[in-house]
């Protein structure tokens, strides 16, 4: 396909609700879950208690003035000495509160050392401190002492209430693997949940820890222990899923425990997620319009049905459920979730129905206060300006935006740039590139953009000589092999070494609907009439583009499908009116519509 300008994609489509590498770590999700939950109360009764136990000191005017000093001077970028004076007064005073500061301190200043001696001065002052144990446990793994930590963990296992024991469980196993060395972490926290074998959680870590040491068959087996022992449990079900060889037997693990137990919220979402991975879009959609059904205004659920509304062309359905996404992080913010992307895709597709003001207004709801979220904004309100039919204005506002990042300064000439080639314009924007070329002779997307560029001039040389830039600079870009091919393949020449090079993008982004249609687009040159209409109707039910469309409309025009050729050209015509390609293959082809 022509290649697109690798201007920043402000609009990634790709969802972490939907369309996880890794779908069945909604068994983490659980288990994290519940170690909040297992942390909630009982460190707060800790917390109160380690308050009352706090020591009765009168705070002289000295000790005052060294705290005030220790914290300007903190703030001013030194932490050795705030730390120290921390230290000596927490020794003074015995007060756990100023250890902690020092531990802080030492932390944001990435001294463990520091931090671990603090952290246990800290301790020694609040022993019934859940807040000092965790920090205590933390920093002890992660400098690989692990008999020390071995020790304290076993204590906390066995004073743990058997009612949260399987929830300490889970946290010192969060914990216990980000020691360095994977292998001693593993058979220490087997070690350690040996003792309690009649518990679900425990054999739900054996699994875990076996998956971690790649013995698969014993993970399986203690998966299906924890299941044994609860049958109805969820984490227990996922974690077999999760240690099942392959994607379409995990599924049917999910999908049978499903049907005995409908209201598994968190086995559905696992389930929704393979769906998605195997490409089952409307599958997917119905899992997760159960789960929207069970609870309205759940965020993750919403962003996953507007990302599949979307893989599914249906923009006006994806439209309403980002809507209420965002609405819903509006009503509620959550740290963990930024709708950022969900606000720039709504601004895309108010743009792709032609509502530029609406577009404009998406925008308007962007955090402003992230200096890369503005400039971002910023570039996306050059383009609808310029959209909008006031390119002068679109200019200028380009012309407002400083920057002290060399990329951000290549950004805004590339669109600039853009701007000048959707206005026809195409010599003012060659000359801009080419300046800006001398700026950033080594910024690929720039090679890559002033590339097109040159082939819009007809300087196929200057074009072919830029995308073998990019392709030394960056062998890994499949764009430029892609873009190469297609060029060679569009002008019929060199329809080898076309084939070649676009072969190699799709090796490096199989799923890419604009490789796949310059891949149809070199088999039509080559003669290869089935094979290109195969790979241009896989290509435009990914992506329901314009120029996909023109192409196999040339394809089916050249078997003798007219009909079906004029049907898809219209569809063309109505998305871009103004559409080149269009134009030129009717002219060509001495088609009408």
């Amino acid at each position: 396909m022509a290649p697109k300008q690798q201007a920043p994609d402000q609009s990634d489509q790709s969802d972490q609700s939907a369309q996880s590498d890794q779908p069945l770590l909604a068994a983490e999700a659980q288990r994290k879950a519940d170690v909040k939950r297992a942390a909630g109360e009982p460190a707060q009764d800790a917390a109160k208690q380690a308050d009352e136990q706090l020591p009765n000191v009168n705070m002289t005017p000295q000790m005052m003035v060294q705290l005030m000093n220790a914290e300007l001077a903190y703030k001013k970028g030194d932490w050795q000495g705030p730390y120290l004076t921390l230290m000596s007064l927490a020794q003074q005073t015995r007060d756990p509160r100023l250890a902690k500061r020092a531990a802080e301190m030492a932390l944001s200043a990435k001294q463990p050392d520091d931090a671990l001696a603090a952290v246990k001065l800290w301790r020694q002052y609040a022993p019934g401190s859940d807040e000092a144990n965790q920090y205590y446990l933390g920093l002890v793994i992660l400098s690989d002492n692990l008999a020390e930590a071995e020790s304290a963990l076993k204590q906390r296992l066995a004073e743990a209430t058997p009612g949260s024991r399987g929830l300490v469980m889970f946290q010192m196993q969060q914990l216990v693997m980000r020691a360095k060395d994977k292998e001693a972490a593993v058979a220490m926290l087997e070690r350690l949940v040996a003792p309690y074998g009649n518990m679900m959680e425990t054999h739900v870590v054996l699994a875990q820890t076996a998956l971690a040491r790649g013995a698969k068959a014993d993970a399986q087996r203690e998966a299906r222990a924890a299941l044994q022992i609860k049958p109805d449990s969820e984490i227990a079900i996922l974690t077999l899923a999760q240690v099942t060889d392959g994607e379409e037997q995990s599924a049917k693990v999910l999908a049978d425990y499903l049907a005995a137990h409908p209201d598994a919220k968190d086995v559905r979402v696992a389930y929704a997620r393979l769906l998605v991975n195997a490409k089952a879009y409307e599958a997917a959609r119905q899992q997760f319009l159960t789960l929207d059904k069970a609870q309205p205004n759940n965020p993750g659920t919403l962003y996953a049905l507007g990302i599949l509304s979307m893989q599914m062309n249906d923009s006006k359905t994806a439209e309403d459920y980002f809507t209420r996404f965002v609405d819903v992080m509006d009503k509620a913010p959550d740290e963990e979730r930024d709708p950022t992307k969900a606000v720039l895709i709504l601004s895309q597709l108010a743009e792709e129905r032609g509502d530029i003001p609406a577009a404009m207004g998406w925008l308007d709801r962007l955090d402003t206060n992230d200096p890369k979220i503005q400039f971002g904004a910023d570039l996306r309100r050059a383009q609808l300006t310029a959209k909008g039919g006031d390119l002068p204005g679109a200019r200028k506002l380009l012309g407002t935006l400083k920057s002290e990042d060399k990329a951000e300064q290549a950004q805004i000439v590339l669109i600039d740039a853009q701007l000048l080639r959707d206005a026809g314009r195409n010599q003012e924007a060659y000359k801009l590139m080419e300046q800006g070329l001398k700026r950033f002779p080594d910024n690929t997307d720039f090679l890559y953009d002033f590339a097109l560029v040159a082939e819009k001039m007809g300087k196929t040389g200057v074009m072919e000589k830029s995308l073998r830039q990019v392709i030394a600079k960056s062998p890994e870009n499949h764009h430029a092999y892609n873009a190469l091919g297609y060029s060679l393949a569009d002008r019929n020449v060199r329809l080898k070494e076309a084939y070649a090079l676009i072969d190699k993008a799709q090796k490096m982004a199989p799923a890419d609907p604009f490789i796949m249609d310059s891949m149809g687009w070199v088999q039509y040159r080559l003669g290869k009439l089935d094979a290109a209409e195969t790979q241009l109707r896989k290509a435009y039910q990914l992506r329901n583009d314009p120029e996909i469309a023109v192409h196999l409309g040339e394809v089916l025009w050249k078997k003798g499908q007219h009909d079906d050729a004029r049907k898809l050209w219209r569809e063309a015509r109505a998305k871009d009116p103004k559409n080149d390609a269009l134009k030129t293959t009717l002219t060509r082809l001495r088609a009408s519509l």
